[in-house]
């Protein structure tokens, strides 16, 4: 029996993706749940995965070839027992399938002694090259320029899918929203005393870390109570508002910047944020988000500040309305009462849509998320 491999479902408004690589070759054995190919769409990067064991029969589309959700990419064969398919067996089953599959594309089988010998040369081609894998000959430049004794050289590469999505939604919030960014600064001290107190009994309790973002979640979710204009969006003609916070917390990849959302994040406890971060964080290091993990948020966060970055202006996520940008904490000397000391101090920054954010309700709620970290009580006092 032939079980069809299908793309599947991908993020919110998009209709293709590219088939990165198969994973599995025609003719070999695949068990369930087996990785046989990677797709990358838009947003992220997907594994295809054998739902039921057999033979890789057929595979219809070649790497780098564009796919759409549903469409059948290749073809498992289940009459083939792979566990059992062992030595003579297991060489013919995959000798069975091969030529299947040759006949199914049109193609005429290689004799014996004639693949022998193209497999010898094309060893001895390889033997012969310079390790230059076809990622980086792409990368070599066509014709190098030597200047004064000292060759420059350029590169030229392809935008990924991912890259290319960045940098639509990126233009398009900018051609869109009428962005504004206000600013203020926050002690830390409070936080930092509070995490350091407890960390270790979190810790111990609760299985994971207590990190930073956990504050300055809960921070603007009571924050967004006072405004909830800052958790809405623009539709149309229309302003939608939501009575939950979905927030987008921002991870950076080897392939790009991604924001998985952190669902009813305004309705956790600290151990719950930290645990939902930490789990979004590692999914999307390992290239194991799928597309719902991606859609609906209402707020983000930003933390520039892991790269060291004191002052920036976040760009939006449309269609959201706002987004915090984090930044690094530096010691500083500020005056408290009438006395200069130094303290733990970090810029926020909270760039908002104007055409639906008025600047007061703006400034008011980067306020309150100042003030609900600088005095942790408030929230635990429900004021």
């Amino acid at each position: 029996m032939d079980i069809e491999i299908k793309v599947p479902s991908l993020g919110e408004s998009e209709t293709e993706a590219t088939l990165v690589s198969w994973l599995k070759q025609v003719g070999e054995p695949v068990a369930v749940d087996d990785v046989i190919a990677e797709i990358e769409s838009d947003k992220i990067t997907m594994e295809i995965t054998a739902a039921e064991a057999g033979v890789l029969k057929a595979a219809y589309k070649e790497a780098d070839s564009k796919v759409t959700p549903g469409e059948i990419i290749g073809l498992i064969d289940t009459s083939v027992a792979v566990q059992s398919a062992s030595g003579e067996n297991s060489q013919a089953a995959k000798a069975k399938v091969t030529t299947e599959s040759e006949e199914l594309s049109g193609k005429t089988p290689v004799d014996k002694a004639e693949k022998t010998t193209l497999e010898h040369e094309a060893q001895q081609r390889s033997s012969a090259a310079v390790s230059v894998t076809p990622e980086v000959e792409k990368r070599l430049p066509a014709t190098p320029v030597v200047t004064g004794g000292h060759e420059r050289l350029e590169e030229r590469l392809p935008m990924s899918g991912l890259r290319k999505r960045i940098a639509t939604r990126l233009k398009e919030a900018q051609n869109t929203a009428a962005m504004l960014t206000t600013f203020n600064e926050v002690n830390m001290q409070p936080v930092m005393d509070l995490r350091s107190k407890y960390k270790e009994a979190f810790q111990s309790k609760h299985r994971v870390g207590l990190g930073f973002m956990s504050f300055f979640i809960n921070a603007c979710s009571y924050a967004s109570l006072k405004h909830p204009v800052i958790n809405a969006c623009i539709d149309g003609q229309d302003v939608i508002y939501h009575n939950y916070m979905d927030v987008g917390v921002a991870v950076s990849t080897e392939k790009g910047l991604v924001v998985p959302v952190l669902r009813d994040a305004g309705m956790m406890g600290f151990a719950q944020i930290e645990s939902g971060i930490a789990e979004l964080a590692r999914k999307a290091r390992e290239g194991g988000l799928m597309p719902d993990d991606l859609k609906g948020a209402t707020f983000s966060i930003t933390n520039g500040g892991v790269f060291g970055s004191l002052l920036s202006t976040p760009i939006l996520n449309p269609p959201q309305s706002a987004i915090l940008g984090m930044h690094a904490i530096q010691r500083r000397p500020v005056a408290e009462g009438e006395q200069v000391v130094i303290r733990p101090m970090m810029y926020l920054a909270l760039t908002y849509d104007h055409r639906l954010i008025d600047g007061r309700e703006a400034v008011q709620f980067l306020v309150d998320v100042k003030s609900y970290l600088e005095n942790p009580g408030l929230v635990l006092l429900d004021l």
